[in-house]
């Protein structure tokens, strides 16, 4: 009667909505300013006001037929240009607004992509931890996500797992940094290994192995730490961008593909993603938000209010007794649980209105997720019943 692959994704909710589902009635139910919830990624400092402002001016100033109609497939013209400019400007690229194809955020370029490059019996590699949601739209292709075991120490990518993981099948690699969930950032030495190793691979295989670098949380890094541009290290890379966390707008949904034309196959790969665009209906962004996203190009991203939240967090955790890797960039912690199972650790931690995520999520049981992308005095709150969760388990500093 229906398509039984699609009423499963449907009808079973991901475990991170349904802890923030929970942590909504519990909130209810005890008062907001009860419950510690680190359940969803979603930005809590506000737009920039320069947001606002292009957004009143556009209306003020651009007729209306223009703001509202229908652009181009890729996008408007004028807005590809300048973004175009504006990332030849920051990474010393050659962009041509004819590589890049407008999109309704992250999840959509990274969906676009995935359809425009996969043939049956093709597979992408993963590191973990991951994005859960890779999984769902690799496999909406026909295609089979591979998932690399992750390195805990530092989560960078073991390059010999990663090496075993790769088969002649290989079609691509996806690479999110910074990350989610880890907040980890890969190092310049990582790209240039995973680069070399990629080369290796295509010369071996006798085909084009493609990264897909997802990068929503790009301008949020912290501590000096550098966001390798990936096309600068390896030539057969698309970049998948949003202003989700970076302007705050995940609502408005709103991000680009770039498609190199250094990238193998330019001429097939960028009608390819124009044809799953259109099989999958992204087909126009948003008019408006191309607009403004235009006029807001090259402006700076507000990432200390994070940075604040994750070192407050980090230290915190520390404290009580837990294992963490420090915040490098994104909005989120990835710590160790007190015990092996991950989901009854998460649901022990509900005894304190603490609302946080497994690991086995994110491919890496016995871990936790940690958004601090909420209000710092919910992180502060946090602390002592993260204390007392640890003394539950005999935990105090220095004995982990």
């Amino acid at each position: 009667m229906v398509n039984e692959k699609m009423y499963e994704l449907g009808s079973k909710k991901s475990t991170i909505r349904e802890i923030f589902e929970y942590g909504r009635k519990r909130a209810q139910e005890v008062g907001e300013e009860n419950i510690c919830d680190f359940s969803l990624g979603n930005p809590n400092v506000p737009a920039p006001s320069y947001i606002k402002e292009a957004v009143l001016d556009i209306f003020d100033t651009v007729p209306t037929q223009k703001i509202h109609s229908y652009t181009v497939a890729p996008g408007n013209p004028e807005v590809r240009e300048i973004l175009a400019k504006d990332i030849n400007r920051r990474f010393g690229t050659h962009f041509t607004k004819d590589n890049l194809f407008m999109t309704a955020g992250a999840a959509a370029s990274i969906s676009i992509t995935f359809k425009a490059l996969a043939e049956p019996g093709d597979e992408f590699v993963i590191v973990a931890p991951y994005f859960p949601e890779y999984r769902p739209f690799v496999e909406a292709t026909g295609a089979r996500l591979v998932v690399v075991p992750a390195q805990l120490e530092d989560f960078q990518i073991n390059m010999d797992l990663f090496e075993k993981a790769m088969t002649p099948h290989t079609k691509g690699v996806i690479v999110n940094s910074p990350n989610n969930p880890s907040g980890a950032i890969y190092s310049e030495e990582t790209i240039r290994t995973l680069s070399a190793l990629l080369l290796r691979k295509e010369k071996e295989y006798g085909h084009p192995i493609y990264i897909i670098s997802d990068e929503p949380y790009r301008e949020i890094a912290y501590h000096g730490y550098e966001v390798p541009y990936i096309p600068l290290y390896y030539k057969d890379t698309i970049v998948c961008y949003s202003y989700s966390k970076s302007l705050s707008l995940p609502g408005e949904r709103i991000g680009y593909i770039v498609i190199p034309s250094e990238v193998t196959g330019f001429e097939k790969v960028y009608p390819a993603i124009c044809g799953a665009a259109r099989v999958l209906t992204h087909v126009n962004a948003p008019s408006l938000w191309q607009l403004v996203v235009a006029r807001c190009a090259g402006k700076p991203t507000d990432a200390e209010p994070y940075r604040i939240n994750g070192e407050l967090l980090y230290q915190g955790l520390i404290d009580a007794g837990f294992t963490c890797l420090r915040p490098q960039g994104a909005f989120y912690l990835f710590p160790k649980c007190l015990e092996e199972d991950d989901h009854a650790f998460c649901k022990r931690a509900m005894k304190y209105d603490l609302f946080l995520v497994p690991g086995t999520d994110f491919g890496v049981p016995g871990y936790f997720r940690a958004s601090y992308c909420i209000n710092r005095d919910t992180i502060k709150r946090s602390l002592p019943l993260f204390k007392k969760l640890a003394e539950e388990y005999g935990v105090k500093k220095g004995l982990v």
